[in-house]
């Protein structure tokens, strides 16, 4: 049975750091810029024994880091979870089922306050077709920040060939929109490397990038892209908006000359 997330209260005033950790975390980001994705999560395991948790989208680069905590023996150390939005492709809730047969895994399950059904009696059918970036708020921004409320850092897939809004994100920063530690250890791998591995050590995952889904997310906003398209421009495909919120901190991420 997956837990489930928090369904009531509205999210915490994120935490704000004091100068001193902020500084560490700048010192540990510059020292861990260029290590392998394996070493980075073996400091986050050693540097945060409890309270560490991996978002966990089902995609390539979260099967990867979690085949690399099994394989470093830490899997039972950090808490895998994944943001259940109600609209998720069939396909997405296969790979949690594989994760499942291949390592036992049992992820938190964070869901939002509402079901769709309450979601659609108070701001109408459909939502995301009209105002998506409510919508994500809703589904996606909100629960996760109830969720990470209790933690000390999460740990993330965000890489830097993702996009133009991803392009300079930091290996390790303070994550102002929650109020705690970001761990991005396949910031700098290359999508090749990626399939290498996973092809390698026949690591399970989502077969609609067979279908030319470079990004997957909610089932109703994805579309297939073209070769030479963004990455991302198959998420939200007509509106002005390639982030759903969760990684932005203000309109764009925060980059690693921030100071966050």
């Amino acid at each position: 049975m997956l837990a489930q997330g928090p369904r009531s209260t509205a999210p915490p005033a994120p935490r704000a750091p004091d100068p001193d950790r902020l500084a560490w975390i700048r010192r540990e980001a510059a020292r861990l810029e260029g290590r392998a994705p394996e070493e980075i999560l073996g400091w986050a395991v050693q540097k945060v024994p409890a309270g560490l948790s991996l978002a966990c989208s089902f995609g390539m680069q979260s099967v990867v880091l979690i085949d690399m905590l099994h394989r470093l023996g830490l899997l039972s150390r950090v808490e895998v979870f994944y943001l259940d939005t109600g609209l998720l492709f069939e396909e997405t809730l296969a790979v949690r089922e594989a994760l499942r047969d291949r390592y036992g895994l049992e992820p938190v399950r964070v869901c939002p306050n509402l079901s769709l059904d309450e979601q659609a009696r108070r701001y109408g059918d459909r939502l995301w077709e009209r105002d998506p970036t409510r919508c994500c708020a809703l589904r996606k921004v909100e629960p996760l920040r109830r969720y990470l409320a209790e933690k000390e850092a999460w740990i993330t897939g965000l890489r830097r060939a993702h996009g133009k809004t991803r392009a300079k994100v930091p290996v390790l920063h303070w994550d102002a929109a929650n109020g705690l530690m970001k761990i991005n250890p396949m910031a700098a791998v290359d999508e090749k490397e990626i399939w290498r591995y996973i092809h390698r050590r026949s690591v399970p995952y989502n077969a609609l990038y067979d279908q030319g889904y470079p990004s997957i997310g909610c089932a109703p906003c994805t579309r297939p892209v073209a070769p030479g398209e963004d990455p991302r421009s198959g998420r939200w495909a007509g509106q002005d908006k390639t982030e759903c919120g969760i990684h932005v901190d203000g309109e764009v991420i925060k980059t690693a000359g921030s100071g966050i």
